[in-house]
């Protein structure tokens, strides 16, 4: 009887196997009235929600390591035919848990003896994150089955329902969101080290959120939760709820672009590694994960960067070809034949974010001490990612401590979605680029040009889907600033551009196999791409003593570009914008529907 209790409490997910949370009591009725007593009270138990939500080091990285822009060793099942709709991830047991404790805490929390102030501020506090819930919830599986209260195990109406559909569910997101943009305090207690929940990241996730629903409902014809039509056109609403909260953040005066003019070949990547950031950044972290090395809250993301055992990180070529040249000109428009043109010269004269994003000609670390080239045993393209490395290699090991912070949402991600969503609705003139696209471009060296026309690569890049020349261009410049920050999947989700994700990995060209090559600019050669087995290798090209079972090939034979795991099969399907209702899901709850595509 236990046991279906907790099916039916979880949305009837799957077994819990937690003997302890078995005999519990109902949780519903645990000694609310005891606990929240006071604004300490609401605080701790908030600050347990922030710890569930804000995505550790790995996982905020690995977020984008299946998008168009990213190689690696591995092979996303995903992007297989025999993908299973019997993964429960994103749906299992503990993950709704964290649902029913939010609405567990919203039922209570007004039982503390606090001003309605605060009062308010802790409910929308718990309205965020239950709205933060069911983002990744629509995002992953569209239609879900709403819940805004704690489930009484009687009430078999509510815990076996179908899917609510998407269009009810992000109603009662943005509604919970306007709730906290109103409600959550902005004072600079709620502030500190932009670790806590406050108003401006209400503001920002909202505008995330609403960009996400408004782009996705433009580029979608068809709720693929069903397969038909939406019942209403809300993209423009979402597309101006998202520009109303970006303006609020942007009149404000709290948050801006970090930048020095002196500090641009570096300023970009020290966001990223540096063990003080949420310090030294306080104008531009609207939310982040505080580390600390004096706490021992540490991490060992090094060792993800560098060591051949991993999932080997790297960028693909047709990505880095999108970094502008200082002057503000494409890159592509420069060289008839772009993709031949070889490493050392590529990366030269190009927007600083390039060489703080990947290893590049001179890249040092330990102080200037020692030279590292791209290491194509580990980065198969050649475009070994720098962006979470700190520069102290004694720092590689899988348990050496690093307390780098991690941003979730920066200013300047709130400029990139109020410049897109004034893209999208034909709304861009120059003084919103001069606001937006301007100083991001700036801080990396580069010269602004207002667009006039669009860049035939960028139109080709997204395969013809628009020829809008500021949409493109602030597509360009979201990539490159916000890459490796858990954002380029969900744009191309939403932009329905899923066929990328299946698209040939490229890398950097080699005039000639067997050949030793200096990547690094310091005149010593230390890469070789072998045709030959006999030759001590880099990266081998022919499948000599299972050296090559992944098909890493060379675009022209025995010259070219780097061809990475060609034995990788990914293909995709527009069903998979969405994923399965796990199987076991179904099976426990007969109610609830398959999105259409996963029937089989």
């Amino acid at each position: 009887m236990m046991k279906k209790y907790i099916f039916m409490i979880l949305a009837v997910l799957t077994v819990c196997a937690c003997q302890d949370f078995l005999v519990k009591e109902n949780p519903n009725r645990i000694e609310s009235d005891f606990y929240f007593t006071d604004e300490s009270s609401l605080e701790i138990y908030t600050n347990g929600m922030i710890r569930s939500a804000a995505s550790s080091i790995k996982g905020f990285i690995d977020g984008d390591k299946n998008a168009d822009t990213h190689s690696w060793d591995g092979q996303a099942s995903y992007f297989m035919d025999n993908y299973s709709a019997d993964d429960a991830s994103n749906w299992d047991m503990d993950n709704w848990s964290q649902l029913r404790n939010i609405n567990y805490y919203l039922a209570n929390m007004r039982k503390a003896e606090a001003d309605e102030a605060v009062l308010n501020h802790y409910e929308g506090v718990g309205r965020f994150f239950r709205a933060f819930f069911y983002y990744v919830k629509v995002k992953t599986f569209g239609a879900v089955p709403w819940y805004d209260a704690p489930i009484e195990s009687t009430d078999t109406e509510a815990l076996f329902k179908d899917r609510d559909n998407r269009e009810y569910v992000c109603s009662k997101i943005l509604e919970d969101l306007n709730y906290a943009c109103t409600y959550c305090s902005d004072a600079s207690e709620y502030r500190v080290r932009a670790s806590y929940i406050h108003r401006y990241v209400a503001l920002a996730f909202k505008a995330r959120f609403c960009l996400y629903e408004g782009t996705f409902r433009k580029y979608h014809k068809n709720d693929p939760s069903t397969g038909k039509p939406w019942t209403k056109d809300e993209s423009e609403m979402y597309l101006r709820e998202c520009i109303s909260a970006c303006e609020e953040i942007m009149s404000s005066g709290v948050y801006s672009l970090t930048d020095n003019a002196a500090d641009r070949k570096s300023q970009y990547r020290d966001m990223f590694t540096n063990a003080d950031a949420c310090g030294v950044y306080t104008n531009e972290f609207i939310w982040a994960r505080d580390y600390d090395l004096a706490l021992n809250v540490t991490y060992a993301i090094n060792n993800y960067l560098v060591n051949p055992q991993h999932a080997n990180y790297a960028f693909t070529r047709q990505f880095i070809n999108t970094y502008l040249m200082l002057d503000g000109t494409p890159f592509t428009d420069k060289y008839e034949n772009y993709n031949s043109v070889d490493f050392n010269t590529e990366c030269k004269d190009r927007d600083y974010r390039l060489a703080q994003t990947i290893r590049t000609p001179g890249f040092t670390r330990d102080n200037g001490t020692t030279f590292w080239a791209p290491d194509v045993k580990f980065s198969k393209t050649g475009y070994q990612p720098i962006k979470w490395l700190t520069d102290d290699s004694t720092k590689d090991t899988n348990v050496s401590a690093i307390a780098s912070d991690v941003p979730l949402i920066r200013y300047a991600e709130v400029l990139l979605a109020y410049a897109e969503a004034k893209a999208e609705l034909n709304e861009m003139t120059e003084e919103i680029w001069n606001r937006t696209i301007k100083p991001l471009r700036e801080r990396a060296g580069v010269k602004s040009i207002y667009p006039t026309e669009a860049d035939p690569y960028m139109v080709e890049y997204f395969q013809n889907q628009i020829t809008d020349p500021y949409i493109l261009e602030v597509r360009r410049e979201r990539g490159i600033e916000l890459t490796m920050e858990n954002s380029r999947f969900d744009d191309i989700i939403r932009w329905h551009q899923g066929e990328l994700f299946a698209r040939p990995w490229m890398g950097i060209w080699i005039e000639a196999v067997d050949t030793p090559l200096d990547l690094n600019s310091d005149n010593v050669p230390e890469t070789i791409v072998s045709a030959d087995g006999s030759l001590t290798s880099t990266l081998n090209i022919l499948p000599i003593d299972g050296a090559s079972e992944a098909g890493h090939k060379l675009s022209e034979g025995t010259r070219g570009n780097i061809l990475p795991s060609t034995a990788l099969q990914r293909n995709w399907h527009d069903y998979k914008y969405l994923k399965p209702i796990p199987t076991t899901a179904i099976q426990e709850n007969p109610n609830l529907t398959q999105n259409p595509g996963w029937e089989k």
